[in-house]
């Protein structure tokens, strides 16, 4: 596998549905045809409904690619395990977890992930912070109010382990906070997984409406459903990562 990247830079981008660009606006198709990277291979090793526990366990596979870059996109289903007890209780299932997400389990194994890339591989590693789910920045609604407070959380944690391993620090947390402050949506107050089968399977494939098409359905402005990215999140999403790529 690895000859077919010989003449490239590889960039294996590593995390949940964000990560993997699937389910959101296709961020890594986007850096692709920007002339500035064409240096770069980008390898795509995300995994839809991953945590920071999953993503460590599927950590040898990116480090067998040899990658030069890693950019790391984890961590917002940790949270949404916290906030909604239907979601802890299917991913926890599904992935197989061994204990209930929380900041501190999210912080030992994003700890255990640098690390590991930095004893087996000599790749600059960008951590990337979350932009949030749900787009009232500033809402008294209690799911959203939690969903605010956990991902500044998570963006200090991540910002603080990049500081302390000594890898890179890529601010999207920021970057999309600046874009809903100034021009804010609404609250996401509830997740039903049916919502998501609904866009995904009827809407898209069925339809063939476009995630912006049906982020306009849902009443979004920067996301298709509340949690996946559309067109103008995922241009935030990734003219940040651009930095960390010309860097």
């Amino acid at each position: 596998m690895q000859d077919q990247y010989m003449k490239s830079e590889i960039v294996a981008c590593v995390g949940s549905s964000t990560a993997a660009a699937r389910g959101v606006f296709n961020w890594i198709k986007e850096l692709e045809k920007r002339p500035q990277n064409k240096r770069f291979t980008f390898v795509n090793r995300g995994v839809g409904g991953d945590v920071a526990y999953s993503t460590l366990q599927r950590l040898p596979k990116t480090i067998a690619l040899h990658p030069d870059r890693v950019i790391l996109i984890i961590g917002a289903n940790d949270i949404l395990n916290e906030v909604f007890p239907n979601v802890q209780k299917m991913l926890g299932g599904w992935k197989k977890l061994p204990e209930k997400s929380s900041p501190k389990w999210f912080r030992e194994n994003l700890e255990s992930i640098v690390r590991e890339l930095k004893s087996k591989t000599s790749a600059k590693i960008g951590l990337t912070s979350l932009a949030l789910v749900g787009e009232d920045p500033n809402s008294k609604d209690p799911k959203q109010a939690e969903l605010n407070k956990l991902f500044k959380e998570f963006a200090a944690i991540i910002k603080d382990v990049a500081r302390q391993e000594n890898v890179d620090y890529i601010p999207f947390y920021e970057k999309f906070q600046e874009q809903i402050e100034a021009d804010p949506g609404k609250a996401f107050t509830e997740f039903r997984f049916r919502w998501f089968f609904r866009d995904y399977y009827w809407r898209e494939f069925i339809l063939h409406h476009s995630f912006d098409e049906i982020a306009k359905m849902n009443g979004w402005k920067y996301h298709v459903d509340g949690v996946h990215l559309n067109t103008r999140g995922g241009m935030i999403l990734a003219d940040t990562m651009q930095g960390f790529l010309d860097s």
